[in-house]
């Protein structure tokens, strides 16, 4: 196995998904059927693959989560009851006190080979983020979700000198995918940055790139740490990753599949 400690595999599956419009009308977006099964197989999948038994996974959820807990009562449960007032930074920490002794945690609305998780789970660094250097080929032909949206990172080998949006496509090492290992040491830094930017920034109008505190992406205290001389690692893969985000997404995974073996 490749399991590394006692890590938690963590699911941050609070949201609602709204660019999704009908398909989420009475599911969570992770139950939208993706190549002919909900994303959340995919998810668990990869965990599986990797050692981890469903009985293990926690998810954090929000919205309908009763219907999660219907289909899945093997599963631990963290709800995130203000999920439609933030975002999914604040909805991961909702289960810090799970986190301590480290985790490996995914967002819910992706797609991707069990080779994201392996990667993630062997990395020997205390935080590893999980990145597709191929990204740009499922940007193509792609209106409702442009390259200006993509968790671009910069990276001097495999460490991590940037991440942003903002990062102009061009520079980019590749594309955050949404999963990262913590180690225990990892966690512990993380959650202390967390308790920090919140001193910094809760009551402010801004935390950064225009969005409050209350409103941070995953990707946005990243950086946060990233400023203040943590060290973050990436861990590549080449393409076999896909973000399901809008109705045009859903239409079009099954071609991106179709580009996974190259």
């Amino acid at each position: 196995m490749l399991r590394v400690g006692l890590v938690k595999p963590v699911i941050i599956g609070a949201g609602r998904g709204r660019r999704l419009k009908h398909l989420t009308d009475e599911i969570p977006k992770t139950l939208v059927p993706v190549l002919g099964r909900p994303m959340l197989e995919s998810i668990l999948e990869a965990y599986a693959k990797s050692g981890f038994a469903r009985e293990e996974i926690l998810f954090i959820c929000g919205y309908r989560n009763e219907v999660i807990r219907a289909r899945y009562p093997e599963f631990s449960y963290v709800v995130n009851e203000d999920w439609e007032n933030n975002n999914i930074l604040l909805s991961l920490v909702t289960a810090r006190e799970h986190l301590g002794g480290g985790f490996v945690s995914t967002y819910s609305d992706i797609v991707y080979r069990p080779e994201a998780v392996a990667l993630a789970v062997a990395s020997a660094h205390d935080i590893t983020l999980v990145c597709d250097t191929d990204w740009r080929q499922r940007y193509v032909g792609r209106s409702e979700h442009p390259e200006t949206d993509a968790e671009k990172l910069i990276a001097d080998g495999d460490r991590v000198v940037e991440l942003s949006r903002r990062i102009a496509s061009e520079r980019a090492t590749g594309e955050f995918i949404g999963v990262m290992k913590l180690s225990a040491r990892g966690a512990e830094r993380f959650l202390a940055a967390f308790d920090e930017a919140e001193r910094a920034y809760a009551s402010a109008p801004e935390f950064r790139e225009g969005r409050s505190f209350k409103k941070a992406y995953l990707i946005d205290l990243l950086q946060h740490m990233l400023e203040r001389g943590e060290p973050i690692h990436c861990a590549p893969m080449h393409g076999g990753y896909m973000e399901i985000d809008t109705t045009e997404d859903a239409a079009m995974a099954e071609g991106w599949r179709e580009t996974w073996g190259r």
